[in-house]
C-alpha cells in the first residue's frame, strides 16, 4: 500500500469544504435572519462605523459561496457512487476549480469590502 500525496490533497481540500460551508452560512444566517452585523466588514478586529451599509453584500458574498461548497459537498459523492455527471463533477479538475475559486473569491471579496468599509482619512487631521 502506497500513500499518494495527491490523493491526501484531493481529501484535504473536499472535506475542508465542510466546515467552510458551515461558516459560510451561517455568517449569513446571522446578518439576514438574525440582523447581528458584528462580523461585517472587520479590519484590525474593528468593524465600521455603519455595519449595517455593507451587510447585505457581506450577506450575499457569504450565502453565494456557501451554497456553492454544498453543490460541490453534494455533486462529488453522486458523481463517485452512481457516475451520474450533474453539472461541471466529471473530473477532479472541474470540481477542484470551482471549490478553488470560491474559496479565493471569498478571500479577496471579503478583503475588498472591509477596506471599502474603512475608508482612508486624507488631509490632515482636526483638532476638536
Amino acid at each position: 500500500m502506497f500513500f499518494y500525496v495527491s490523493l491526501a490533497l484531493i481529501w484535504a481540500l473536499f472535506l475542508a469544504l465542510i466546515p467552510m460551508a458551515f461558516f459560510w452560512l451561517r455568517r449569513a444566517w446571522r446578518i439576514f435572519v438574525k440582523h447581528d452585523y458584528s462580523e461585517v466588514g472587520l479590519k484590525g478586529g474593528q468593524p465600521p462605523a455603519h455595519p449595517e451599509k455593507w451587510a447585505k453584500w457581506v450577506g450575499l458574498l457569504n450565502l453565494g459561496c456557501g451554497l456553492i461548497a454544498v453543490w460541490v459537498l453534494l455533486g462529488v459523492p453522486l458523481w463517485i457512487a452512481t457516475g451520474v455527471k450533474i453539472g461541471p463533477f466529471h473530473s477532479y479538475d472541474s470540481w477542484s476549480a470551482i471549490a478553488g475559486s470560491t474559496i479565493w473569491i471569498k478571500i479577496f471579496a471579503d478583503f475588498i469590502i472591509s477596506r471599502q468599509a474603512h475608508p482612508i482619512a486624507w488631509g490632515r487631521k482636526k483638532q476638536p
